[in-house]
């Protein structure tokens, strides 16, 4: 339950990520920032796919630790 909650607010930041790095380009015109931002969002979306894509044997890195299994 916990771990679904966590997945959901570090997709919820990685959205806010995109938007804010988005305002901001527009806003100042600055680069840098805003592609630090986006990359974070890419990382962020990344980890959640790694703990949520099932592997080859149909099962997933969350599942297996919600089951409290060792994998």
């Amino acid at each position: 339950m916990t771990t679904d909650l966590v997945l959901s607010i570090v997709m919820l930041a990685a959205l806010a990520l995109l938007a804010g790095a988005f305002v901001l380009w527009r806003r100042t015109g600055e680069v840098r920032n805003p592609a630090l931002m986006v990359l974070l969002a890419l990382i962020a979306v990344a980890n959640v796919l790694i703990w949520t894509v099932p592997t080859s044997n149909g099962t997933t890195p969350l599942g297996e630790v919600q089951k409290g299994g060792e994998g």
